[in-house]
């Protein structure tokens, strides 16, 4: 039996995301935690060094299953997700479908935010 992937679950923790520096009030390993235990496969969930827009930390980006990105879905990038209730809409999302299948809640639109372009030359 084949399972069709799901959502690929990016989660940055490196210089400001996951700092207790910057964030004392949040238990970072919990939410890592948290994010993995609510979306099992075929979802996946990575940690990521810094994703470079530390200004918005902690920072979550949501990667389209292959099909709905096959499709022309791109991937939604979160800021600010410090407390439960955030990191519990982006699993309800994931889990209906994410991007490209399942529609952006309005909570969820508060916290996207515009990605960092790569540099290069």
């Amino acid at each position: 039996m084949t399972v069709t992937p799901g959502c690929l679950v990016t989660v940055c923790r490196d210089c400001c995301c996951g700092s207790t520096r910057k964030h004392p009030a949040v238990d970072h390993d919990a939410q890592l935690r948290r994010l993995r235990a609510a979306l099992p496969a075929p979802h996946r969930v990575r940690v990521s060094a810094c994703l470079d827009l530390c200004a918005q930390s902690n920072l979550v980006v949501v990667h389209p299953a292959p099909s709905a990105r096959r499709a022309g879905a791109r991937p939604v990038w979160f800021g600010l997700v410090l407390h439960d209730s955030v990191v519990d809409d982006i699993t309800d999302w994931v889990r209906a479908g994410g991007p490209g299948v399942a529609p952006l809640p309005a909570t969820l639109e508060l916290s996207v935010v515009a990605p960092t372009l790569p540099t290069g030359g």
